[in-house]
């Protein structure tokens, strides 16, 4: 996703077990809407506006997450 854009989290991909509760403790869990602020020049790691709060990501962190995208 590109910065501005907007999504909501619908589960997490198979195999994303080591990161799905660090995603979940950080309120990233199924139907919560995020807002991409900024992404690395290199890709990692993307800033996200998620309940009021800015969060820091790893590619390979938000790689285990399935999302929609919002207009």
């Amino acid at each position: 996703m590109r910065v501005g854009e907007r999504g909501r989290v619908q589960g997490f991909a198979e195999g994303g077990r080591a990161y799905r509760r660090k995603l979940l403790s950080m309120g990233l869990t199924p139907g919560v809407q995020f807002q991409v602020l900024r992404v690395a020049p290199l890709g990692d790691p993307v800033e996200v506006r998620v309940r009021g709060s800015n969060l820091s990501l790893r590619r390979d962190e938000a790689a285990t997450l399935r999302v929609e995208r919002l207009t």
